[in-house]
């Protein structure tokens, strides 16, 4: 895991459904196609599918953030990047990135914070030391990464000084 750059974690095409009536990728679906990049990093770190089914445990979204920079249309080769941001024992802030795969810019971001649940008692719950440890492993590759510019903010209409 290089600490100068946040990891490549998917590669994806934009699919004919995921297009909206104005020619270009549907915002519903980039809230899909970061899903899809949030399981290459759970797969990445064992704790998809495969750990889910083993352990009974799980990793729920609690609130996302996407900012839509520049559109992309059908076809679209996508590349996915992610920055783990934070950590703690029960909860991972990951920051992701949606670029064009060919032409290189930035479509849009996605920052995540995840919860570890426990699917039997459906409450939170600590990760095991092993699942904390490859999760640390990559927070500390990061830790040192500049924070994204898109990460942490708000939303707000921005006024100009008061009116005349």
């Amino acid at each position: 895991m290089s600490s100068n750059a946040p990891m490549d974690i998917l590669q994806a095409v934009v699919l004919p459904e995921w297009i909206d009536y104005n020619g270009h990728m549907n915002v519903g679906y980039y809230n899909v196609a970061f899903d899809k990049a949030t399981d290459g990093l759970f797969d990445h770190l064992d704790m998809g599918l495969d750990y889910v089914q083993r352990e009974n445990k799980s990793f729920f979204t609690l609130e996302t953030h996407v900012h839509y920079v520049r559109e992309v249309l059908e076809g679209t080769p996508l590349r996915y990047t992610v920055q783990l941001l934070d950590f703690d024992a029960k909860r991972v802030h990951a920051f992701f990135q949606m670029f064009h795969a060919e032409e290189g810019y930035l479509s849009a971001t996605s920052e995540q914070m995840c919860v570890h649940v426990d699917l039997a008692t459906r409450r939170t719950a600590a990760m095991p030391d092993d699942l904390y440890a490859r999760v640390e492993k990559l927070g500390l590759a990061h830790r040192d990464l500049p924070w994204p510019e898109q990460a942490g903010r708000g939303m707000k209409i921005r006024r100009r000084g008061a009116a005349a």
